[in-house]
């Protein structure tokens, strides 16, 4: 895990709000018709939709969590589905309270 990447995809307030709806996808996002919320992830495009911002902007910020190893996407048919990486939102924080 790159600290950098990370403390650069967690110094956005869209990606940290990103991160905080992924929490809890079933009270933020409505039903999708593919992928299940808890197990698969949120679409993208429900992301981008939320964030009030076209489907690039939501992939660049999606993009760069993901680099930061602090979302993960997956392919279902045409669409990606994020979820939290809490593996890598954990290994984040250990690396932040040891370095700070």
């Amino acid at each position: 895990m790159n600290i950098e990447l990370s403390l650069h995809a967690l110094a956005s307030t869209r990606r940290l709000q990103i991160l905080e709806w992924l929490k809890k996808p079933v009270k933020h996002f409505p039903p999708q018709v593919d992928g299940d919320l808890g197990k698969d992830g949120v679409c993208g495009v429900l992301i981008a939709r939320k964030l009030r911002v076209s489907q690039p902007t939501a992939s660049e910020h999606l993009s760069v969590l993901s680099n930061a190893e602090l979302i993960r996407g997956k392919r279902v048919k045409k669409w990606t589905f994020y979820r939290r990486n809490e593996q890598g939102i954990r290994k984040i924080k250990r690396l932040i309270a040891t370095k700070v």
